[in-house]
């Protein structure tokens, strides 16, 4: 792709030896004035971009058929085929070009009239220009349109033939309208479309031109303009109509905006700006990320009944080349009674998606077009890097959101009990998610000291050894079916393998206490484990509740994964890790503040939320 900055070369030849004057509209160009004396072939030359009208760097190639070594004509990105006005019954051509008609200082006729008919029947000429070298006719606008064809080609766009747009262009320009319309009724009002031509053109329309351009598309489309702002159709209208006049450049313009290249792709710079993430750092939402998809979120909820049916999340991914979000989505994040995605689980997923696969969330980011409605340089601006973690210990706080914990356990321990808990789902929820629509992550949002974190479970798969990426966490869950003996020997194993020498705070999890609980058959006792190794005790809990099951232990995990030491600990952090204490987990006082924060802020936020809502 040729953009602007690029220089853009140009090769100038013609198909047949006879002598048509392509040196001289070279030299003349330069010189401004033809040459008398004329070599067998100009050197290529180099005109600088601010003297060019499209604002690039141009080299001229006077392509020579006896130059057999030269590669000009294939690193070429426009032809200029020339042909003398007098003879151009030979022409034939198979690549994109410019025809030019030289020496018409010769010819007191016009061959446009022929040469039209050729034009109309091959795509791949661009125009088609008459011009002297002799009497310097046309000359700079021979070199404008080769540059224009080049930066702004109409065959991506438009077909001849059938008089209209191309569907990879319709395609682009919907997307661009979809987005451009911010409150999702389908068309763009004033400040739509002014705010789209000042980040297209950097400058507003003024009102009477605006009504203009509607008053234009009234007289020509009847369904053009709804309710005094400009429909899809309409759109697509002007555009076309641009095309057809020669203005190609305002279509390129604006589809470069978007971020799409010569063949109406989205490019790589565009959907994958450049982040730097060093190691043992993570990747969040920023402030700003959070606001715009609140502003996704709000446009799509058309109900505003905060959450979104399968219609309305369909509407919002229609942006997409593919549908990002599969059915395990509805078992990751919080879900209405009717199972659809609610703000919370909506945000939730956008969390988890950063996290997890930065690149995606990119991607994803820059199909919705936030850097463009956010007017950022790109959606890398909508991430937060955070600091190391080495950091994090040594300063004993940190700036992180999002705590990642994973479930260990043997297969049917209950961890898939607990994965579902976090987003309030009690057993008999749990028994309506399908197999295949299962989740092995969930994440929601923890209240601790007041303040709102992302707790985002892992329910790691059985077994004998983790690998790397099932170790690193923030905190781990070990997870044992009481009713079952043979269930704690598996975590104890796995415990002294991965994380008895770690920094990672671990919590022993007895599930299914509402079931008869077994003596398990390990050495010592689950409670005598922990106690030995400096954990927390069990934590009895059961999802076969009639309410919502006890969000305890996700304050607890989220609190260990905050705080991984105790505050009382007063060892070298770096030379004996040391897990939070039983002592701190049976302190009420230790708990009452953690938990505290949760409720207040929990009914809060809801009270907040739901003011916002009315205010929409």
């Amino acid at each position: 792709m040729c953009g602007y900055g690029n220089p853009l070369l140009i090769c100038v030849c013609s198909n047949f030896t006879a002598r048509v004057g392509k040196t001289s509209l070279i030299m003349s160009l330069v010189s401004e004035e033809f040459p008398e004396e004329v070599p067998p072939r100009a050197e290529e030359i180099t005109i600088p971009a601010d003297v060019t009208p499209e604002r690039v760097p141009t080299h001229i190639v006077d392509y020579s058929v006896d130059s057999h070594n030269d590669g000009s004509i294939i690193r070429c990105q426009i032809t200029a085929i020339i042909f003398d006005c007098k003879n151009f019954s030979q022409l034939t051509f198979r690549l994109p070009l410019i025809l030019v008609g030289n020496k018409s200082d010769l010819v007191e006729y016009s061959s446009m009239e022929t040469i039209l008919p050729i034009m109309n029947q091959y795509t791949e000429i661009e125009t088609c220009v008459e011009c002297s070298a002799k009497n310097l006719k046309n000359i700079s606008e021979l070199f404008y349109y080769a540059q224009k064809a080049v930066l702004h080609p109409t065959g991506p766009l438009y077909c001849p033939e059938e008089k209209e747009m191309k569907p990879a262009c319709i395609k682009a320009l919907t997307r661009i309208f979809r987005i451009s319309d911010q409150d999702n009724d389908g068309t763009l009002n004033d400040a739509e479309l002014n705010f789209f031509q000042r980040i297209c053109f950097n400058t507003p329309l003024a009102p009477q031109a605006l009504e203009d351009v509607k008053n234009v598309v009234r007289k020509n489309l009847s369904d053009g303009v709804a309710d005094n702002g400009l429909t899809l159709k309409g759109f697509l209208f002007l555009h076309t109509l641009f095309i057809q006049r020669g203005r190609h450049e305002t279509t390129w313009t604006v589809l470069r905006r978007f971020g799409y290249d010569d063949d109406l792709e989205l490019t790589p710079e565009y959907l994958f700006p450049l982040l730097k993430i060093p190691p043992d750092c993570t990747t969040e939402l920023n402030h700003h990320a959070y606001l715009f998809l609140q502003s996704i979120f709000d446009k799509h909820d058309l109900d505003r009944d905060c959450a979104l049916s399968p219609d309305e999340l369909k509407d919002l991914f229609k942006i997409f080349p593919y549908m990002p979000w599969g059915p395990d989505v509805n078992s990751t994040v919080c879900t209405n009674e009717r199972g659809w995605i609610t703000y919370q689980g909506f945000l939730s997923q956008w969390t988890l998606t950063t996290y997890l696969d930065v690149q995606r969330c990119l991607e994803y980011l820059g199909y919705l077009g936030y850097s463009i409605l956010t007017e950022q340089e790109s959606q890398a601006s909508a991430i937060t890097v955070t600091r190391d973690k080495k950091i994090d210990l040594q300063k004993k706080q940190t700036q992180r959101n999002v705590f990642r914990c994973n479930l260990i356990g043997l297969k049917g321990s209950g961890k898939s009990g607990v994965l579902q808990a976090l987003l309030g789902r009690n057993l008999m929820r749990q028994k309506h998610i399908r197999p295949e629509h299962k989740s092995y992550y969930a994440i929601n949002t923890v209240y601790v000291y007041g303040q709102e974190k992302y707790l985002l479970l892992h329910n790691v798969c059985e077994s004998d050894f983790l690998c790397d990426s099932e170790i690193m966490c923030d905190a781990v869950c070990l997870v044992y079916d009481v009713s079952n003996p043979k269930s704690f020997e598996y975590c104890a194993r796995i415990f002294k393998q991965h994380f008895m020498d770690s920094r990672i705070p671990c919590l022993v999890i007895a599930a299914k206490s509402d079931l008869h609980e077994v003596r398990q058959e390990y050495s010592i006792s689950p409670a005598e484990f922990c106690k030995k190794h400096k954990m927390p005790p069990p934590q009895a809990f059961s999802c076969n509740t009639v309410d919502a099951p006890s969000k305890d232990i996700f304050v607890k995990l989220t609190t260990m994964a905050m705080y991984p030491y105790s505050e009382n600990d007063q060892t070298d952090r770096w030379k004996k890790p040391r897990h939070v204490t039983q002592a701190d987990l049976k302190s009420s006082t230790f708990w009452l503040r953690a938990s505290f924060g949760a409720t207040v802020f929990a009914v809060l936020g809801f009270a907040m939320y739901r003011a916002l809502l009315k205010q929409r």
